[in-house]
């Protein structure tokens, strides 16, 4: 088939952003498009964007002026959670020839036969969010290890810092059969292992009047050969349930890895941000995962500065989070989203405060990290290898997401092999021997 011109993809933000990305960069391809590297020459360049902080949305400023740096003549769409939230803004940027919203971004081939020398007749495709209610199935393969798989898609909760909602819509999900159908595709690529996504994939709620819950979608899973390992992405800590743990501990196919956000380690802050447990709950959920899987790795997110966070505060969070058995952190500092009501509530925080609380949490998460990897020098852990940074060289993961370096053949991309964890490496990474 004659390609019909080129496509780049750019992703910025999220692995729910990489799956869609992924399905929609496949459609193009099956319907005679070639694709470019991004920071290469093409004649349409994509960028799905993320809007969950001010930085996401400079970064899909600089990606616009990038593209244009590689062909000034190129059509740029905008899709992703910026355009369907600021739909007119994008469209007034320089060179950017139309913005493609929440349900619009899936029809990519449509909206492309509406560009005529780069200009169309209606730049902006997007519709009110709340007529965004259909679940559009996706997921990547490109990595030859590993897939992200979207299940659910969309948020009813109303976190009062967030902009998801409005840039994706209500919680809606997949079904069993429909997950299962996607995962035997994915493994059919050779693909072993793969990450559940979503937005809250917790509130999985899938079949005939949505009876099907996350609890028996794993179990599905969990049953499927061809996969030999699966991660949850991320999951609320109040949707995290006992029965959902205590499934993973015994899985064949489920790695001892949770990612559970936080946000405030303290119970007002938790209130004013409208999240739906309370710090106890946390800790309760944190012990019981340790106490079936000691190994167990537990990722946090914590945000830096919510309004009226005074140091007391703070240091409240930080100390909670210090004497948690977690792996590592991921750091977010406040950043007021125009549209929530932390936007205009009182009590803000200045900038050289947010800085300073985020950098001594960054500083907690390194020290967590290392103690995690060095609990595990001596031990033996099944790894899969994928390409490394450095030439003869493999990296990988654990199954309990401990990030190991070992020199080997690039033949052994893909291979699931027990490696001896030695030492930490300069470069943070968990050393190891391969032998044949």
């Amino acid at each position: 088939m004659q390609s019909k011109g080129t496509i780049a993809f750019h992703t910025l933000g999220c692995k729910l952003n990489f799956a869609e990305s992924s399905s929609i960069r496949r459609q193009v391809e099956e319907d005679g498009y070639g694709v470019s590297n991004f920071s290469e020459y093409a004649d349409v360049y994509v960028i799905n964007t993320c809007s969950v902080t001010d930085f996401a949305d400079r970064k899909c400023r600089k990606a616009v002026r990038s593209a244009l740096k590689n062909n000034p003549r190129a059509d740029v769409i905008l899709i992703g959670c910026y355009a369907q939230l600021k739909p007119e803004e994008l469209a007034n940027m320089p060179g950017v020839s139309m913005v493609l919203g929440a349900s619009e971004k899936f029809n990519l081939l449509e909206n492309l036969n509406k560009l005529t020398n780069g200009i169309a007749q209606e730049p902006i495709q997007v519709k009110p969010i709340v007529e965004t209610q259909r679940f559009n199935a996706s997921f990547s393969i490109g990595d030859r290890t590993r897939s992200f798989l979207k299940i659910q898609d969309g948020c009813d909760y109303v976190c009062t810092y967030c902009t998801i909602p409005e840039a994706r819509g209500i919680s809606r999900s997949d079904n069993i059969k429909g997950v299962v159908d996607r995962v035997n595709e994915i493994a059919a690529s050779g693909i072993r292992e793969i990450v559940l996504t979503g937005v809250n994939i917790g509130d999985f709620k899938g079949g005939v009047d949505e009876k099907e819950n996350f609890y028996q979608l794993i179990q599905a899973l969990d049953e499927v050969d061809g996969i030999d390992r699966y991660r949850i992405s991320s999951i609320e800590p109040n949707l995290c349930a006992n029965e959902i743990i205590q499934f993973v501990a015994k899985s064949k196919r489920f790695m001892p890895h949770f990612h559970i956000p936080l946000q405030s380690g303290n119970d007002k802050q938790l209130a004013a941000m409208k999240r739906r447990y309370k710090r106890e709950l946390y800790s309760d959920r944190v012990a019981f995962i340790k106490g079936l899987m000691p190994h167990a790795s537990i990722g946090v997110d914590v945000i830096c500065g919510f309004p009226g966070e005074t140091d007391e505060d703070f240091i409240e969070t930080y100390r909670f989070i210090k004497d948690l058995p977690v792996s590592y952190l991921h750091v977010f500092s406040f950043s007021a989203r125009p549209g929530t009501e932390a936007f205009d509530m009182g009590g803000q925080v200045g900038h050289k405060a947010i800085k300073e609380r985020s950098e001594m949490l960054r500083i907690l998460s390194d020290r967590k990290q290392v103690l995690f990897y060095r609990e595990h020098a001596g031990t033996v852990r099944s790894v899969l290898l994928e390409k490394g940074k450095n030439p003869g060289f493999l990296q990988g993961f654990t199954d309990n997401y401990i990030r190991v370096e070992v020199q080997a053949e690039a033949e052994l991309v893909n291979e699931l092999i027990p490696l001896p964890l030695i030492e930490l490496n300069e470069a943070g990474l968990m050393k190891t021997v391969y032998k044949k």
